[in-house]
């Protein structure tokens, strides 16, 4: 287990009022031709379009960052597509350097996401005190539905700890690509969704039960690396540089993120 996040703080700091992001320093002048071209997972779509608007206003890079289904974007770059940045979760970044498709030592951890559990707009919210709690909601909910993912691989083996597994596999429903859990749950599709809670917080018609209890709780850190393919490696160093200094941090939270 990796260190202890408060996803509860997460979860309440979400609801203030968001600040305007301090702008940073000037990191790097030259202006480029074309811009530093990136590929994340969707879990960071949000925050990563945060940070490189404020990226873009203290530096002449254009950034374009495409965001894609994680085992898609690892699949792009182990294919050899040229991308300078690449932001996913830490294992598929260790997976992509240990194949040689993100350059040696280039590593960065950028966020810690956690996983909240949200509902139909309307619907009665579950209790989520405990890990007992949880497993009542899950036994009692007529369908749900996690992401494929890193987090929907973990919460898979938790139902298979808590020895529920076949008994709820009828009734789960799997996410097409593209489509967030939250999408589902707004359309009255599965009473119960999983998924980090960067990806629920913007989804209209759903209520946020809140974030799984800590005992149970599934991070995930992000983390970006520079590609082998880079055009512009020492430019994509400075940008994950920036997304992972202090400064970056306000705009992690607000998207229901901690910074790494």
């Amino acid at each position: 287990h990796g260190p202890r996040h408060d996803h509860n703080q997460a979860f309440s700091r979400v609801r203030q009022a968001p600040q305007r992001l301090p702008r940073p320093h000037r990191i790097h002048r030259r202006r480029m031709a074309t811009p530093l071209r990136g590929i994340s997972s969707m879990a960071t779509r949000q925050v990563l379009a945060e940070l490189v608007a404020a990226y873009s206003q203290q530096s002449a890079d254009p950034v374009h960052i495409e965001s894609v289904g994680g085992v898609d974007a690892a699949r792009r770059v182990q294919a050899g597509e040229a991308f300078d940045v690449v932001i996913l979760a830490s294992d598929a970044i260790d997976k992509l350097a240990a194949s040689g498709h993100v350059r040696a030592g280039s590593k960065v951890d950028l966020v810690h996401s956690g996983v909240a559990v949200a509902v139909r707009e309307g619907a009665p919210e579950p209790d989520l005190a405990s890990e007992d709690a949880v497993r009542r909601a899950v036994l009692a909910a007529r369908s749900l539905s996690y992401s494929t993912g890193p987090s929907g691989v973990a919460l898979a083996r938790l139902f298979e700890r808590w020895g529920i597994a076949q008994e709820i596999a009828p009734r789960i429903v799997q996410p097409p690509p593209g489509v967030p859990v939250g999408t589902l749950v707004a359309r009255g599709e599965v009473e119960l969704g999983f998924q980090q809670l960067s990806e629920l917080l913007h989804v209209p018609g759903i209520t946020l039960a809140g974030p799984l209890p800590e005992p149970i709780q599934i991070t995930t850190t992000f983390s970006g690396a520079v590609a082998t393919a880079a055009a512009q490696p020492a430019a994509a160093q400075a940008l994950l540089a920036f997304m992972a200094s202090p400064q970056a941090a306000p705009a992690k939270r607000r998207q229901g993120m901690e910074p790494a």
